[in-house]
């Protein structure tokens, strides 16, 4: 039986990247390796106020609409919750031309190499913030699972379906990827990160760039806390059960 591919897509306020996005992953996924793969879009409208919604609708096989703004987490988890495929692919909404390139990231599950690939992106052109949000992340990750990463922010990622589901939901908001690999690295899952050509939208040295890793910074901090919280009670049932 062919692979099937769902690649899920959640967006917020993307009326000027998504269509751009969508068209040239059609592109390039028409053009794939693997003659009879099978393969839907599903895009989650994480209750946009602009028309994303209407850009994104010609170009996928499942349109979802939050009808409030639930946060990143909760619209990957949406469009989980109604993909077929055995893979799945989660990308940004704003890659633009570069989007189709993400499909690389299925290769290793094709060969049963990993469960689960994670796209290392190229340096941003500027300089933006100080680092202290993916470092923070890194560290984070490395003390609750082990796993050291090089991309622990990275939303560009393919996975097994059925080892996803094992994890249970989704976190909700920015600290999803974190939490994510955390999640699949104390679960056993093979991860590995590819270096991908994968350009988005990049955030500068102002007001607004300085609001976003500050929101960034605190979902993440979350994400780490609700973990070590879930270890630290682990801890405590092993100790009471070894009683």
């Amino acid at each position: 039986m062919k692979p099937y591919l769902s690649i899920i897509i959640p967006a917020w306020n993307e009326e000027g990247s998504i269509e751009h996005t969508l068209r040239h992953l059609q592109d390039q996924a028409d053009l794939m390796y693997n003659p009879g793969m099978r393969i839907e879009i599903i895009v989650v409208d994480d209750g946009s106020c602009d028309k994303t919604y209407e850009a994104a609708w010609p170009w996928v096989d499942k349109l979802i609409k939050h009808k409030r703004r639930c946060g990143k987490g909760a619209a990957m988890q949406s469009g989980v919750a109604e993909a077929r495929g055995d893979l799945l692919l989660f990308l940004d909404a704003d890659l633009r031309a570069t989007a189709g390139r993400a499909l690389v990231l299925i290769e290793p599950l094709l060969r049963h190499e990993a469960d689960m690939a994670i796209a290392k992106l190229p340096p941003p052109h500027t300089k933006a913030g100080f680092g202290l949000v993916k470092g923070l992340a890194r560290r984070g990750i490395r003390r609750l699972s082990g796993y050291e990463t090089e991309a622990p922010l990275s939303g560009q990622r393919a996975v097994r379906a059925d080892r996803l589901r094992e994890l249970g939901e989704l976190r909700r908001g920015f600290g999803v990827e974190v939490a994510l690999t955390i999640d699949a690295a104390r679960r056993g899952l093979r991860i590995v990160e590819l270096d991908v050509p994968i350009t988005h939208r990049e955030t500068g040295r102002d007001w607004h760039g300085f609001m976003h890793r500050g929101k960034q910074f605190a979902a993440v901090s979350l994400a780490l806390l609700s973990r070590w919280k879930e270890r630290k009670q682990l801890w405590y049932s092993s100790d009471r059960s070894s009683i």
